[in-house]
């Protein structure tokens, strides 16, 4: 079996950045993204929303299609910035849109900017979550929700990668896992009320026909949300 360099997010999205889709495109992602919106608020209108780990704006979209009236996103790699700001330039016109380079450690946001704040399928990126839970709850107005999703541990301990192929190569992005009573041990420490957790399953309707994949993958969750608040 060929060995698949695992590189940091920067170098990997660097290579993953051109090819990159703008909507959810695997089973899991879309299983992931099903749970997402399904507490992300209908109605967002009057509100400011922040996309920690926008990537390609994915949920920004989201956020102004449900009437955000300013929108934020923030990913630390510049190509996908750019590729964010591509696949916005129409959906600019609905409200105000910023883009900002930057880890979700260190979040250049304002305190207290966001009415929601929102981060899909990035935490794993980072080894150590409270730092970046902290921050989530900085940018957050008292009272707000935080909506943070990311790879089930499950899928980590069975050996997934977060793969891609770019120039012909296969190459994986770090991963580190982190656990339930990670984020309960992090959310009890900085002022975040755990709401709903939420871990959905494959849809065998999303996999396409001839896909080789871990059968075990229909068996376990393959994602899990947290809704949080910040507490008033």
């Amino acid at each position: 079996m060929l060995h698949t360099p695992i590189l940091d997010p920067v170098e990997a999205y660097a290579l993953w950045a051109p090819s990159y889709p703008a909507h959810a495109h695997n089973p899991v992602m879309q299983a992931e993204e099903r749970a997402m919106l399904s507490l992300l608020p209908h109605d967002l209108g009057g509100r400011n929303v922040l996309d920690a780990g926008c990537g390609t704006g994915r949920y920004m979209r989201h956020a102004l299609r449900r009437g955000a009236a300013r929108v934020a996103g923030v990913d630390l790699s510049r190509d996908m910035l750019q590729r964010a700001g591509g696949e916005l330039h129409e959906e600019h016109r609905r409200a105000p849109v910023e883009l900002l380079q930057g880890s979700l450690d260190a979040l250049p946001v304002a305190d207290a900017w966001a009415d929601l704040a929102v981060c899909g399928l990035a935490v794993g990126h980072v080894e150590q979550l409270e730092p970046v839970l902290a921050e989530l709850c900085r940018v957050t107005q008292p009272g707000g929700m935080v909506l943070c999703s990311d790879v089930h541990p499950t899928g980590h301990a069975l050996g997934w990668l977060r793969d891609f192929t770019s120039g012909g190569r296969r190459y994986a992005v770090r991963h580190t896992a982190h656990l339930y009573s990670h984020w309960h041990a992090a959310c009890a420490a900085i002022g975040l009320e755990i709401g709903c957790v939420l871990e959905p399953m494959l849809d065998l309707a999303d996999i396409p026909a001839g896909a080789h994949f871990d059968p075990t993958a229909l068996e376990v969750p393959v994602a899990i949300v947290y809704q949080l608040w910040r507490r008033p």
